[in-house]
């Protein structure tokens, strides 16, 4: 149960920041390096979910990837 928590709060702490960006168009205040590295190692995560056969894990860290996918897209866009 703890893990299922901490998984949707997790993946769900991008969404803020996705509306912000995409309302506002600023990124002047992210950093692209922290996003970059974010987006490996969630990619990662993904991955290792797969290989292990964990639905949850691959399910959470997909949908986290694509929402700081979206984020670091925009910081390369709008810089």
């Amino acid at each position: 149960m703890i893990g299922t928590i901490a998984g949707i709060l997790t993946t769900l702490s991008f969404v803020p920041q996705v509306i912000k960006v995409l309302q506002t168009k600023d990124t002047k205040a992210i950093s692209l390096g922290m996003y970059l590295m974010s987006v490996i190692g969630i990619f990662l995560w993904m991955v290792h979910g797969y290989v292990m056969g964990d639905m949850a894990l691959l399910i959470a860290n997909l949908i986290t990837f694509c929402l700081a996918l979206v984020i670091l897209i925009a910081k390369l866009k709008y810089k």
